[in-house]
């Protein structure tokens, strides 16, 4: 099977672990253990130490399931599974039900694995690409001009990795009608859902409003937990089931202590939610001042995810721009080319906003050098 390299993930391979100031970093300042347990009442470590380290339950304990299902306003134990983390979920989704000739539709730019994971499967791919004169939003048309009879799945990331940007209800429900007079899955990473701060609230999942939709989602960005590696999938039943089936050939089990700690913290979402929103919202603010004041550099901001997409002005391929700065200042970003979109860089919201006004203030001292 030959398959495009992943182009983000190796940059972040080749660069994150070489930086002074990592501002394209995805994931909620993660937790420790200790952080865990000040929210909940039980001892963790005791309950860890004496915990059998077998297989765990394989496709994922009841306990963990209802706990997930917390997260949506449809669905029962038969409608999740368990996968190492939300790549998994996406991976054993689609080669579980896409095959050699089918059709889909994705996004650009968005999350590489949405479209050329399908790709190395032998499927035919229809990419929208998405405009930031129109926030970065497609339209109901361009699903539309993509779709036929062929079509098996529409793949989708929403919030978007790199642009942050989230499909309104409305939108998703023209989606969703669409997929229905085709008769097609829609797969949606979800895995930046739970911090929108204008609302406060979880943003709709395409799981709750249409009986073939399939949604991943996991531990890492929003929870702050992605060294569990804990992903999950919600679907239909008969969809799960063959899941189920075909996961015994690539993971087997998660275990038992990720499986209880993933329980343990989606139990107690409320307060490592209302963190991690305190932090996105503390970091929009802080990156709304910043360019308010830096003049080659302007963005979308948007409600909800952890990222977005910074666009600069400098005439300087995004990989070069991104090599010099890191060199020069340990300024870490991951350039646009990295999505197949030139002059822009990806930023999280993600870090204490000291340490992000400290870097963006590093990163806007660099780019005095191009000014007029």
């Amino acid at each position: 099977m030959k398959i495009a390299e992943f182009e983000v993930e190796t940059w972040m391979t080749d660069h994150e672990n070489n930086c002074q100031y990592n501002l394209t970093e995805t994931c909620v300042k993660p937790m420790s253990l200790n952080e865990l347990q000040e929210f909940v009442e039980e001892d963790i470590v005791t309950s860890i130490m004496s915990m059998t380290m077998d297989y765990g339950p394989i496709v994922g304990s009841l306990a963990l399931k209802k706990a997930i299902l917390s997260l949506y306003e449809t669905g029962n134990e038969n409608n999740v599974t368990i996968a190492h983390g939300a790549i998994n979920a996406n991976e054993l989704a689609m080669i579980s039900l896409l095959e050699p000739g089918d059709h889909i539709i994705s996004l650009f730019p968005t999350y590489q694995q949405m479209y050329d994971f399908p790709r190395s499967l032998g499927c035919e791919v229809s990419l929208i690409h998405l405009s930031e004169e129109k926030n970065w939003l497609p339209s109901i048309e361009n699903f539309k001009q993509c779709i036929n009879s062929k079509t098996k799945m529409i793949c989708l990331n929403s919030p978007n990795n790199p642009t942050g940007t989230t499909f309104p209800l409305s939108l998703i429900k023209e989606i969703i009608a669409l997929a229905k007079a085709y008769d097609c899955y829609i797969l949606c990473d979800e895995i930046y859902r739970g911090v929108n701060t204008v609302t406060g609230k979880l943003c709709p999942s395409f799981s709750d409003y249409y009986d073939k939709a399939i949604v991943t989602q996991s531990l890492s960005k929003v929870f702050s937990f992605p060294g569990l590696r804990l992903g999950w999938i919600k679907g239909p039943k008969e969809v799960i089931h063959t899941i189920d089936l075909r996961r015994d050939y690539h993971i087997i089990s998660s275990g038992p202590m990720d499986d209880y700690l993933a329980t343990l913290i989606l139990n107690h979402k409320e307060n490592i939610l209302k963190r991690s929103l305190d932090i996105c919202r503390q970091n929009k603010k802080c990156l709304q001042e910043w360019l308010m004041q830096e003049p080659h550099v302007s963005c979308v901001i948007p409600e909800d995810g952890t990222v977005c997409f910074l666009k600069y002005d400098i005439d300087m391929p995004s990989q070069e721009l991104c090599e010099k700065l890191q060199k020069e200042t340990g300024v870490f970003f991951v350039p646009g080319a990295a999505f197949g979109v030139e002059n822009h860089l990806r930023y999280g919201f993600t870090h204490e906003v000291e340490y992000a006004k400290e870097g963006l203030t590093i990163f806007s001292k660099w780019l005095r050098q191009f000014d007029k």
